[in-house]
């Protein structure tokens, strides 16, 4: 529950501190005493917009701060320990915002620095807030879905049924940029294995270019190499003015001098040394010179080889190198283009058997919709009759998604609740047929048939009340005061039969000091309780029978504990 509400600078409102305990709480006052600026206070610190003008007249910056007390089950308490805003056993929430002209707002969560936005989704877990704005949010099609889903006990069913809807979905996404990829490959895929095939056709080795350039010159002088192959080996080998002849007999003269001079053994071993090698030479020379031949066919084959190596190196990088690289980006690209269509396939098949199995689960979704809205029907009549609308009629129309999307985010159904307020006339939505007065009673009705199952412990009604009055103003007051079993109900009203219900009421209003007007907000003892009910009851001159008809609404309030 709300604990405590502290004010600085904010609307009218200049100091004000206030403690809060469990019950129905009503705030009264004149029109314009700043009641509502509670609640936008209330409002902000839970996550709402905050604006400059906001602040106080004069002032630079405007102060709010709520203390709440949760139960220690309390989910939310889990969430702030798992962000690291509470310690494990609090049960005890503070939050401070401060608004600046300048623009420098800051928000604060137990002590430490918080962005907005995590008040934004905290908030709802804390504070929920009804007022003559926030009734419209009834009339949405999704607030309508979520109280016949909390009716029927289906948020757990529905949790299931949105996990299979993400991964659904996240396939179908995945499908469909699949699908939109394969679509740009297969535009190139025909030039991509085009060019593949031609290079695979060419039968590309790498460095062949240069070994035919290697040996084209060969072919292309066999005469010449064939002679000059000739005459090295004449030169080398053949009769006595051969080489290796005339060093043979070079090295039988040394051998005669060192016998008689042992300073030319070196010599002769130079020689020696220089036989073996040219001897090898002159073998490599004669086989060379025996391969040596015109071959005309071979020269032509190597011709076009090499034309034909030197045009797809051309078309495809500039040289046989980047032709291969290129050869090697193809297959890989066509291989995965292979691999990404079995892919689709599989992908395909995966996103029909998630389909299968999401309706599966909407089909469920929807049979215990059905049997929600059937009872739901039933009790939403029964509190409306109570709440003097006996001759209304109620009904929810639970169907079928329409238009090509099978599925929605909360299931395949859309619900509608439906309204008739006279006899005779069809029910028809509840968004174009229901009154202001109407739609408060639809809205506290849905509380307090909801009341167990909500776990939100702060309520707040802002002059839901409107348009209602005598009897049933008195039973909306006692349903408000009903609902505070299992809330903290916080209610701001122009209606006696409403104030007289609360267990705690507190008067709101202004004042003019030093030619300021200020705010001010107290809790009223019984005597002064009595008086101003009294004086909602009878305005301006409040006589004695007012004061009396006060005292038995308030006592009878407390009879009906």
């Amino acid at each position: 529950m709300l604990t405590e509400l502290r004010i600085s600078n904010f609307g009218v409102i200049e100091q004000l501190g206030v403690t809060f305990g469990a019950g129905f709480i009503v705030f009264t006052g004149e029109t314009g005493a700043g009641k509502s600026l509670l609640i936008d206070a209330v409002t902000l610190l839970v996550g709402g917009r905050a604006s400059a003008e906001h602040i106080r007249a004069q002032a630079e910056e405007a102060a709010l701060e709520a203390a709440f007390q949760l139960p220690p089950d309390h989910p939310l308490l889990a969430v702030l320990h798992n962000k690291g805003f509470a310690r494990a056993g609090e049960t005890d929430i503070l939050i401070r915002r401060v608004i600046s002209r300048a623009g420098r707002n800051r928000t604060y969560l137990n002590g430490n620095l918080c962005p907005v936005h995590l008040l934004e989704e905290l908030g709802g877990a804390l504070v929920d807030v009804h007022g003559q704005h926030e009734q419209q949010s009834l009339l949405s099609p999704s607030a309508q879905m979520d109280a016949l889903d909390a009716f029927g006990d289906l948020h757990a069913l529905r949790q299931a049924y949105r996990m299979a809807y993400r991964d659904w979905q996240d396939r179908v996404a995945e499908l469909e940029s699949l699908t939109a990829q394969l679509a740009q490959r297969r535009e190139r895929e025909d030039l991509l294995r085009f060019q593949f095939q031609e290079m695979t056709d060419a039968g590309l080795e790498a460095g062949e270019d240069m070994r035919l350039e290697q040996e084209r010159p060969r072919l292309v002088h066999s005469q010449q190499l064939g002679e000059l192959s000739d005459q090295l080996h004449e030169m080398l080998y053949a009769g006595d003015q051969g080489i290796l002849s005339l060093l043979a007999g070079a090295r039988k003269l040394l051998s005669k001098m060192e016998s008689i001079d042992a300073t030319t053994i070196e010599w002769a071993r130079t020689v020696e040394e220089a036989v073996v090698p040219l001897r090898d030479l002159a073998e490599q020379v004669r086989r060379y010179r025996d391969h040596v031949e015109a071959n005309p066919g071979r020269l032509l084959e190597i011709e076009q080889r090499l034309d034909r190596l030197h045009r797809l190196a051309k078309k495809y990088g500039g040289s046989l190198d980047a032709a291969l690289a290129l050869q090697e980006s193809l297959r890989t690209q066509l291989a995965q283009l292979d691999h990404a269509e079995t892919h689709l396939q599989e992908l395909t098949r995966a996103v029909e058997q998630g389909a299968l199995s999401l309706r599966d689960v909407a089909e469920r979704l929807s049979r215990k919709r059905l049997e929600a809205a059937k009872k739901f029907t039933v009790q939403v009549t029964k509190e409306l009759g109570a709440l003097r609308m006996e001759r209304t009629r109620f009904g929810v129309d639970v169907s079928r998604l329409s238009g090509d999307a099978p599925f929605g985010q909360m299931g395949q159904d859309t619900v509608e609740f439906m309204f008739s307020a006279n006899p005779g006339e069809p029910l028809k939505p509840l968004a174009k047929v229901a009154s202001g007065g109407e739609l408060s009673r639809v809205m506290l009705a849905l509380k307090t048939i909801l009341a167990e199952s909500d776990r939100v412990p702060v309520l707040i009604f802002d002059e839901v009340d409107a348009g209602v009055g005598g009897a049933v103003a008195e039973v909306m007051g006692a349903r408000l005061r009903n609902l505070s079993r299992h809330h903290q109900v916080l209610c701001v009203t122009h209606l006696p039969q409403v104030g007289s219900q609360a267990h705690a009421h507190y008067l709101v209003d202004k004042q003019v000091r030093h030619n300021r007007t200020v705010t001010q907000v107290r809790l009223l003892s019984l005597d002064e309780r009595e008086e101003e009910v009294a004086r909602m009851l009878a305005g301006v001159t409040v006589t004695k029978t007012a004061r009396a008809a006060a005292a038995e609404m308030i006592a009878s309030a407390k009879d009906r504990q």
